[in-house]
């Protein structure tokens, strides 16, 4: 009888094959639920077994000693950074180093995305010591939530005021720039008032590879350690069924590229200016980038100590262990 599991992710369009069951294992019976917001703690969760996780709140419940929780490095959200910078067309800022001094909106300050986008500054020379930060809601449609989740410095790193939009008060003038992933209503229309901060974020985002050698990963996915002790090979199954979906996706969306106008001239693009294998699951190929990762949550105060990739994921994407085995002499 193949194993029951419940997984919770955002909706990603190349997990549609898996939605679907196109893709599909004998040993899991799947049921994929899409969500919009991720679920606080799959480790906890009366309802979900495997869930999309923030990778720095995954760092967090490893640093914290909470095991009830096994990440395996596949980053189900991947994405650059630069593109995430956004100011209004009438401000002058076109670069990243002219952030410095600067009155910077997040919407979560130790969001993952948040963390690669100050990573992004740093290496232009602009640490987070180096601007005025106000963590807030995006628009009047967001939440109210602590979104400093206790980094807060008065001062320095504070909330926005009375929980006033930050489009509006980018709009305003009072803000010269916000971190955000995702673009508010109305972004893409011509009579938007605002833009990304590089003018050519593309170039910035080549350049960042080539220094790095990564696309940041922002999310990965998450499964009780519970089930994993009782079936370990449901690491290697689950994962293998990700990125079973994600290459039937790309294959189909090569095929049916019309969906937009420039798509087909995209998907050419990407393929020949990003490597083969750029989006590779797996403890190796992600090796560096976690440890780069978990090097900015600890430069930028969001980690007490600087922790080790083998500490963040003990268990690779086909359940073998990541720990060197030591040999007797």
């Amino acid at each position: 009888m193949p194993l029951a599991l419940r997984l919770a992710i955002r909706d990603w369009d190349y997990m549609t094959p898996l939605v679907l069951g196109d893709v599909s294992s004998p040993r899991l019976d799947l049921k994929v639920d899409r969500v919009g917001t991720l679920i606080p703690h799959v480790g906890t969760s009366d309802i979900y077994d495997a869930a999309e996780v923030s990778f720095s709140r995954y760092t967090q419940h490893r640093i914290d000693g909470d095991e009830s929780l096994v990440g395996i490095p596949n980053f189900i959200m991947r994405g650059f950074r630069h593109r995430c910078i956004v100011t209004t067309k009438n401000s002058s800022i076109t670069a990243i180093g002219q952030l410095a001094g600067k009155r910077i909106g997040v919407t979560g300050w130790r969001d993952s995305g948040n963390t690669w986008t100050r990573a992004a500054m740093r290496r232009e020379g602009v640490g987070v010591e180096d601007a005025m930060w106000y963590a807030g809601r995006l628009t009047e449609a967001h939440p109210i939530v602590d979104r400093l989740d206790g980094f807060g410095r008065p001062g320095y790193i504070e909330a926005v005021r009375g929980e006033r939009p930050m489009v509006d008060l980018l709009r305003d003038g009072e803000l010269d720039a916000i971190f955000t992933p995702f673009m508010p209503d109305g972004y893409f229309a011509e009579e938007s008032i605002f833009r990304q901060l590089l003018p050519d974020f593309r170039s910035a985002e080549h350049r960042y590879f080539r220094d790095v050698g990564y696309v940041p990963g922002m999310h990965l996915i998450g499964l009780k350690a519970g089930i994993v002790a009782e079936h370990p090979w449901v690491v290697g199954e689950l994962s293998a069924l990700i990125d079973e979906s994600q290459r039937m996706w790309l294959s189909k969306r090569r095929k049916y590229a019309e969906t937009t106008p420039f798509m087909f001239d995209e998907l050419l693009k990407s393929a020949g200016e990003l490597p083969e294998g750029w989006d590779r699951s797996g403890f190796q190929p992600n090796r560096k980038m976690i440890v780069d990762f978990a090097s900015e949550l600890h430069l930028q105060g969001i980690l007490p100590r600087l922790m080790t990739p083998e500490e963040l994921f003990p268990i690779d994407t086909d359940g073998s262990s990541t720990r060197p085995s030591c040999v007797a002499n």
